[in-house]
């Protein structure tokens, strides 16, 4: 990885991934709202959750709140590795 001025160049892949309907659209409303792609989105949710920082100011946390409502997604972390997938 060549780095300069702060900046680090990387290589990306193309991933298939499988999420719940109603988390990509929040994630999607998200990334239109901070203007970043649901790639760099991503990216800085999880680099943030690895250091075991918050990715989030409370004015974006608000934004996500109302983001949930309008999508209906009422469920919080406290579901992680507990969803079940809907049957066919």
């Amino acid at each position: 990885m060549a780095k300069s001025s702060g900046r680090r160049t990387v290589e990306r892949v193309q991933t298939g991934i499988r999420i719940e309907k109603r988390l990509l659209k929040v994630l999607r409303g998200l990334a239109e709202y901070t203007e970043l792609s649901m790639g760099d989105l991503l990216e800085g949710i999880v680099l943030h959750a690895f250091e075991g920082k918050s990715p989030f100011k409370p004015e974006t946390i608000k934004i996500i709140e109302d983001l949930k409502k309008i999508y209906g997604l009422d469920y919080g972390a406290e579901s992680s590795h507990k969803l079940i997938e809907k049957e066919q």
